[in-house]
């Protein structure tokens, strides 16, 4: 018995916690699933009525600019946080003397949450408050930066506060990566008379393309779920301008009371998620295999 018990005591340990899982997580992802095909609006509803919620959800104007906010917000928030943060990496790298007091400085933001950045970049964007009134007291009256109040330029302020938030992760991810890279190689490089940029360019950025991989897992990871920036912020608004699936989803279920809409926004977006994470999941354990 004793024997019995210590070769299974691991997986006594762990069963309590994998029950859970198995329940929280993939159970409520299949009942979310589920009413994802039903009529349910304030209650749930278990009778299948087909792709009903589906139709309704790609019939509405707001989760079309739910979706377009997602893409514009997604591609602006990755590719200028991986800019920013390999532009910024790449300074540090060049071993200058106030690297560690940059490092923490740029760092700082990503252990804010992002209710506090949202927070934060409200009041700094506010035109009465914020950027546009100090401007306009240093006695430039016609400066303008009310961004987070227009429905057109709205989507782009959440933009520059997730990059100010997510560019120090990405710097540390990026400096990480040059600190590995053989230093034989950039010295001989260097001995053949390759500049610098030119050593960057062609020799150990390419180099890095499993840390620009993971960077941009978990920036997009980053940018479907933004729900709390964009709440502290904008609260979605104005009007419904800078929704994005995620407060679409909070929207419908709680606000609503439309739980098939609720449930079939969550299931697009774990097929978005997916689409992401698959392949990146794929590619790592081919590569562990070979």
């Amino acid at each position: 018995m004793v024997d019995w018990f210590q070769r299974h005591i691991p997986k006594i340990v762990l069963a309590p916690s994998f029950a859970a899982v198995l329940l929280f997580v993939y159970g409520f992802i299949g009942w979310t699933a589920w009413v994802s095909f039903t009529r349910s609006r304030l209650l749930p509803k278990y009778d299948i009525a087909g792709f009903i919620q589906y139709k309704r959800l790609f019939a509405s104007p707001r989760w079309e600019t739910a979706l377009n906010n997602l893409f514009i917000f997604g591609f602006l928030f990755i590719v200028i946080a991986m800019i920013l943060g390999l532009l910024i990496a790449i300074l540090l790298d060049q071993k200058i003397r106030t690297e560690g007091v940059l490092r923490t400085i740029y760092l700082y933001p990503m252990a804010l949450s992002m209710i506090v950045t949202g927070t934060a970049w409200k009041w700094i964007m506010n035109p009465g408050l914020g950027i546009e009134a100090l401007v306009r007291g240093w006695g430039f009256e016609s400066f303008s930066f009310d961004w987070v109040i227009d429905p057109k330029m709205a989507i782009y302020a959440v933009v520059i506060a997730g990059v100010w938030q997510a560019s120090g992760f990405v710097m540390a991810l990026f400096l990480a990566g040059l600190r590995s890279v053989d230093g034989e190689i950039i010295k001989a490089a260097q001995v053949d008379g390759i500049p610098t940029w030119r050593i960057y360019s062609a020799i150990i950025i390419p180099s890095m393309a499993p840390i620009f991989l993971s960077a941009f897992i978990v920036l997009a990871h980053l940018a479907i779920k933004s729900f709390d920036l964009v709440i502290a912020l904008t609260g979605g608004g104005p009007g419904y301008a800078t929704d994005l699936p995620a407060t679409y989803m909070y929207t419908m279920a709680f606000s609503r009371g439309d739980i098939g809409q609720a449930a079939s926004s969550a299931m697009i977006m774990m097929a978005v998620v997916f689409t992401i994470v698959v392949p990146y999941l794929y590619s790592e354990l081919r590569a562990k295999h070979d």
